[in-house]
């Protein structure tokens, strides 16, 4: 039995590997960083003509319908690049939860998404954890509330909110009533929101979305993580490129015992993640049953690791390791903000032990 990717998914990833090198380097992600919002339209546009929009939207409404495992290979790729891209809400929670939904309207709604002409944010926040009086309430046709952390939902065509455990709402990102606030975090890359409902009228709702907003939640974390591991391999690679490099007493530092230790220790504590990556992202459609306890553990460990990781990969570099004129601290943020955005470690072991009736 083969473990590893196959020869199609080994491309895909060089693919969107090569283009994100050539078209978005890290001078491009520098140059974003001031705007509104970092999701720029015409990377969008780009990742739209490589498929990459459609991965998981089913081929009937123009997608490639592909497995979530090739998803998560796109996000490990955006996650090496530090790429500001709205993947994680719009290419794969929207899609996964809209063909669970599985209606013929909300399939409907697919097709701009995978030619990627319109974005969709997601707000679900509120499904897992409640912050500063935040919620919603759907009464008279008329969404009303708070959403916290809305990934993607600045400049959004449309939102997908979910409501409760079992409601999910269609909103237009320019309806009357709704107000999107760009939350300061420090993650240039990766754009989230503060959503208020004053009386909106929603697109469409679906009602008993139970399993939609549970799968799509599902995709989301192990994609998440799959962003986290791509952001870690990257800052490992610029770690040990510095070390051989960098010299200090007429030897590069990577010479150095304690230098060597602190490299390999990385790679030893991130290599073992890979194979929890692709079994998680596997079971998402070989063994469904799976996907919730395997989706907790990998983002809680995934979260873990890059936190260490991301910390002595800026160490290797020493005290100008921490500064804005090296690239590093993108990588940075970027796993530090994403720890926190579907759960972070201790909420998701706590959801992984009541899934095994530990808790």
């Amino acid at each position: 039995m083969d473990f590893g990717l196959s020869d199609d998914q080994r491309l895909l990833e060089e693919t969107i590997r090569s283009f994100l090198a050539d078209q978005v380097p890290i001078t491009r992600v520098r140059e974003l960083r001031g705007k509104d919002c970092p999701n720029d339209r015409s990377i969008w546009r780009q990742l739209a003509e490589l498929g990459i929009t459609g991965v998981l939207v089913p081929e009937a409404q123009g997608g490639s319908g592909l497995s979530l495992l090739d998803a998560a290979l796109v996000s490990q790729s955006l996650g090496y690049a530090a790429t500001p891209a709205p993947f994680l809400s719009s290419a794969v929670m929207t899609p996964v939860a809209l063909t669970e939904v599985g209606s013929d309207e909300a399939l409907e709604l697919l097709a701009p998404v995978a030619a990627g002409d319109q974005v969709f944010g997601v707000a679900a926040t509120e499904t897992f954890s409640i912050r500063e009086d935040a919620g919603m309430t759907f009464e008279g046709g008329a969404l009303s509330g708070k959403a916290m952390m809305a990934l993607d939902a600045v400049g959004a065509e449309r939102v997908l909110v979910a409501i409760g455990g079992d409601r999910l709402a269609v909103v237009g990102g320019d309806a009357p009533g709704l107000g999107v606030t760009r939350l300061t975090t420090t993650d240039a890359t990766r754009c989230t929101a503060e959503l208020v409902f004053d009386g909106v009228a929603p697109e469409a709702v679906f009602e008993g979305a139970s399993r939609a907003i549970s799968r799509m939640l599902e995709a989301g974390r192990i994609a998440l993580a799959a962003d986290v591991f791509g952001a870690c391999e990257s800052m490992i690679e610029q770690a040990v490129t510095y070390a051989g490099e960098r010299r200090q007493f007429d030897r590069v530092i990577g010479s150095f015992q304690a230098v060597k230790h602190m490299c390999a220790e990385m790679i030893a504590e991130l290599e073992p993640a890979r194979s929890l990556l692709w079994y998680s992202a596997h079971s998402f459609d070989a063994m469904p049953d799976e996907t919730a306890l395997m989706a907790c553990h990998v983002l809680a460990h995934c979260s873990e690791i890059g936190r260490e990781i991301a910390s002595v990969a800026t160490q290797v570099q020493g005290g100008i390791g921490w500064t804005d004129e090296q690239n590093l601290h993108f990588w940075f943020k970027r796993i530090g903000v994403a720890r926190h955005l579907l759960g972070g470690p201790d909420l998701l072991r706590e959801r992984a032990a009541a899934l095994q009736g530990l808790a």
